[in-house]
């Protein structure tokens, strides 16, 4: 939702240069990075992902215990909030 309102918001300020295009995603595709999803155990290990803001995504996974904290850190993650019920947020900015 947040890329179609600001597609809109650079088409309303530059019409003549920003081409309408339908974003679509493949079926299992996920925008985390290869090391990032290793990192969290492997897609297998994915309930469910949600950019929650600019700088946070949200994360359930089936096995917390398959999380490596170093390893999101080496991958390129700042900082990472693990909460209960295998729920985990990665901090991706300041």
């Amino acid at each position: 939702m947040f890329e179609k309102l600001q597609q809109a918001f650079w088409k309303a300020l530059t019409p003549d240069l920003v081409v309408e295009t339908t974003l679509t995603a493949a079926v299992g595709e996920a925008p985390l990075a290869p090391g990032v999803l290793n990192a969290l155990g492997g897609a297998d290990n994915l309930k469910s992902q949600q950019r929650v803001a600019l700088t946070r995504v949200r994360v359930q996974l089936q096995d917390a215990g398959r999380l490596d904290e170093v390893a999101l850190k080496a991958a390129g993650v700042p900082a990472v909030m693990v909460l209960a019920g295998g729920i985990v947020h990665l901090i991706t900015g300041l």
